[in-house]
């Protein structure tokens, strides 16, 4: 759980200050000290409800206990205001001293505003895993999602101080490949498909590309099987590159591009399975041999060598596992699709065999994306015949509408994606709306440049003259930044920082319709001039973990 006062030093001082007072007190002291914002703005900006928790051992009531609390509590300067509140809750107002401080550390931490540096004992390297779809086709537009949820979540991850690898497994190897393989080789020959052939134009258009790149020779031999991996090889391979290039496009790029062939080659499947059998995990029935799950809860017991000598995908999955293990990851997440929900469950159950925190093996599940046109479903594509693919939503809508609109709802929500709706340029549309703000701010900017007009030097400003209504909101809402971040990593929820977006986009709408930043005194203006800096700063750092650009025009 996030603990502000690890985020803010001012809360991190109040923290220290709490414990004094409670063992100065005579009261039981905790540590950390549990701070909350209240649900109401008119009960202050941050409260305490440590007191009903120390009720009981106190013998006291929480009100008596929150009244002696207080009376030996030495408040920083920038607490304004403690008072006890309902049934003994302590609240803390700020002053507007400590919001005046925030516009200088946003402008002086730039674009490392929000972002946390952490003790190195808390830091961890993280293994983040995402897309992972087989080279058997185009990526869909489910894989889009994965792909802008899985790169945000490696991004708030590293704004939150731990170090990340985001990582793409493709099962290269099996019978979906010689699939493939034999679905191109009569594609390339002009055969009719076969019936479990796969379909669509990019199964001709790897054939032409074949032919035309090592000629009509490479689709014949001796053995038809032979050539049939053959072409599977070489297909795979291209089939990874128009990937890579797309995700490319969308603005995602892996560290690490992980083969399952080579799992096979390495001989590592054989070694993951001896070293389970070694740690009696496993045992021999009807001529296999079983990983014994059930030992951890599982409804039944999973096969890892068939009884014709073959691995089964568990016993691959088991030694991709063991080989991000062995890699020295400290966490590993996986981000998968609904579709994967039998094989998450399996694999919550493989993970306690092997010598691992299961807590540290994160499996999260997206829920489906549904696109839909004028209210109608749309399911039909000539790339792939029976999906639409993600190539040709982005080229319909664009990549920052494309990314924004899959990171707005939480994972475990499916997605309406309205193709008309989302490419709209209307201030009903979220991420114009956030962008428009951004470019808004750096009209402003510009036009008081051009204007002629000393904004001076942020030190030097009037900052305590930001007291309209619609400034102290904007304030506030830029105070809330680096928690926000936090948070939003810790709970792997790219949504959080989209609402963030739009609700900072929203508090300056309220402040550019209510408060001028030229043509009024200039004192006022150079406050206000660089009240908008500030939250330029963090409306580019916000859509930066979204991974979307904040344009200076629009």
């Amino acid at each position: 759980m996030v603990r502000p006062q690890d985020i803010d030093p001012v809360l991190a001082t109040l923290d220290q200050r709490i414990r004094a007072a409670l063992a100065g007190a005579g009261l039981p002291v905790v540590d950390p000290i549990p701070l909350e914002r209240p649900r109401h703005p008119e009960h202050g900006d941050w409260a305490t409800p440590v007191a009903l928790g120390l009720a009981g051992d106190a013998r006291l009531a929480p009100r008596a206990v929150a009244d002696r609390l207080v009376r030996h509590l030495d408040v920083p300067e920038v607490v304004g205001v403690v008072e006890v509140a309902g049934p003994g809750f302590v609240n803390f107002r700020l002053t507007h001293a400590y919001f005046e401080d925030v516009i200088r550390r946003i402008l002086a931490a730039g674009d490392r505003y929000g972002r946390r540096t952490r003790p190195a004992h808390t830091v961890e390297r993280v293994n983040v895993e995402f897309v992972s779809a087989n080279p058997t086709g185009p990526l869909h537009v489910g894989n889009g999602r994965w792909a802008a949820a899985g790169d945000s979540i490696a991004a708030l991850l590293e704004a939150d101080g731990h170090e990340v690898v985001r990582e793409y497994y493709f099962n290269d190897a099996g019978s979906q490949m010689t699939r493939l393989g034999g679905s191109v080789l009569r594609a390339a020959r002009g055969e009719p498909p076969a019936e479990q052939d796969y379909r669509g134009d990019y199964v001709r258009e790897l054939g032409a590309e074949i032919v035309g790149t090592l000629g009509d020779a490479f689709l014949s031999g001796p053995n038809e099987h032979e050539v049939i991996e053959r072409v599977a090889g070489v297909a795979g391979q291209r089939m990874i590159e128009r990937i890579r290039a797309l995700l490319h496009r969308l603005g995602v790029d892996f560290d690490v591009w992980f083969s399952e062939r080579h799992l096979h080659e390495r001989g590592d499947i054989q070694a993951t399975v001896e070293a389970l059998s070694r740690s009696g995990h496993t045992d021999h029935r009807d001529g296999a041999l079983w990983l014994r799950t059930t030992a951890f809860g599982d409804d039944k017991d999973r096969v890892l060598i068939r009884s014709d000598g073959r691995p089964t995908y568990v016993a691959a999955d088991c030694a991709y596992l063991r080989d991000k293990l062995r890699r020295g990851f400290d966490r590993l997440v996986y981000l998968v699709g609904a579709d994967h929900h039998g094989w998450s469950e399996t694999m919550s159950y493989v993970v306690h065999a092997f010598d691992v925190d299961p807590d540290a093996v994160e499996i999260l599940v997206g829920q489906f994306v549904h696109l839909v046109r004028a209210g109608q479903p749309v399911r039909m594509s000539k790339r792939a015949g029976d999906y639409v693919t993600l190539d040709e939503l982005v080229d319909e809508v664009g990549v920052d509408v494309a990314r924004y609109h899959f990171l707005r709802a939480g994972l475990d929500q499916s997605i309406d994606f309205d193709l008309e709706a989302v490419v709209r340029q209307s201030m009903e549309n979220p991420v114009f709306y956030v962008q428009y703000a951004h470019a808004r701010i750096a009209s402003i900017l510009r036009n008081a440049d051009e204007s002629g007009f000393d904004h001076g030097h942020v030190d030097d400003a009037a900052l305590d003259l930001l007291t309209e209504p619609t400034e102290e909101e904007l304030l506030r809402r830029l105070a809330e930044f680096p928690e926000v971040v936090a948070e939003a990593a810790e709970l792997r929820a790219p949504h959080r920082m989209t609402r963030y977006a739009e609700d900072l986009a929203g508090s300056f709408h309220r402040f550019y319709t209510e408060c001028r930043v030229l043509g009024v005194r200039e004192d006022i203006g150079q406050a206000r001039y660089w009240l908008a800096v500030a939250a330029k700063q963090v409306l580019v750092n916000a859509l930066g973990l979204l991974r979307v650009p904040a344009p200076e025009r629009m």
